[in-house]
């Protein structure tokens, strides 16, 4: 069955251009080839240095606290990579080998740029439909939310620079092989990233136990990109009050919520199902 997703006659929205330096980020159907490394870590500080010259993805580089300013932590800033003070303590616990006080940890996945792959879709005269994930950390709750993304339709997740979790071979793993398929973008700042989404045609909506809409009530065949916040605490305030639609998940049990991989689908599907008929 054709779903509104696969429809080649959407308009992009008027006005939308296309971003300078834009390239498509799909090819060979095979957007983030894992890579056989991704289970390693890097460390010496000349290690992680020539690792960030050579353009590998990190996920992130943890530096001992008592380091002062190094060649390294400012590569990392102009490339985006998080970086986290550490006693000494945790990285000895991570390797025996002389670290040298830095540690940096090599991404599964190769990184899309959000612009690109937004440009692509209307390209494309799709609607798009994107998944914003505010803090979720545990790997195995990010694999599986991305195997339902894939199977969903939904063209890139997005999460933040910091707060997320590691794409690993956990990660991978839990996904099938959906992160294989599925751009992951990387953002600074995740309310920056709603407004640039909503400057783009896409409607915003937070989906949270806490808010009063019912998700049946929200129009999921127009551009989208849903939020699901963090295990601990949900939508941060900030994006809550950004956003253009509040959605709830009806409930009817005493348990007040729902394991945010399965909050997920269920609100993908509803979605998918809005998309189909």
């Amino acid at each position: 069955m054709t779903t509104e997703n696969d429809s080649k006659d959407y308009k992009k929205p008027e006005g939308y251009k296309k971003p300078d330096g834009y390239k498509k980020p799909f090819q060979n159907n095979f957007f983030n080839q894992a890579k056989p490394e991704s289970k390693d870590i890097v460390f010496g500080i000349q290690s992680v240095l020539e690792t960030l010259r050579a353009g590998k993805e990190i996920d992130k580089i943890l530096v001992q606290r008592e380091l002062g300013s190094l060649e390294v932590l400012e590569f990392a800033r102009l490339r985006g990579v998080p970086v986290q003070k550490v006693p000494s303590e945790k990285l000895d616990r991570i390797t025996r080998k002389n670290h040298q006080g830095v540690i940096a940890f090599v991404s599964a996945i190769n990184y899309a740029k959000l612009e690109n792959v937004v440009a692509d879709v209307y390209e494309k005269g799709q609607v798009p439909l994107l998944l914003v994930l505010d803090r979720i950390t545990d790997v195995r709750n990010f694999g599986a939310i991305a195997r339902t993304a894939e199977c969903t339709g939904v063209h890139a997740i997005v999460i933040p620079t910091k707060g997320a979790a590691q794409i690993n071979a956990d990660a991978m793993k839990t996904s099938s092989g959906a992160l294989n398929f599925l751009p992951v973008c990387r953002e600074e700042n995740l309310y920056l990233t709603i407004k640039y989404l909503q400057n783009s045609g896409i409607q915003v909506v937070a989906c949270s136990e806490k808010l009063s809409k019912n998700m049946y009530e929200i129009d999921f065949t127009m551009p989208t990109a849903i939020i699901m916040g963090s295990e601990e605490d949900g939508i941060s305030e900030e994006l809550l009050h950004s956003v253009d639609e509040l959605a709830t998940i009806p409930m009817t049990g005493r348990v007040g919520s729902l394991n945010v991989s399965v909050a997920t689908g269920v609100v993908l599907y509803e979605a998918l199902r809005k998309r189909m008929v």
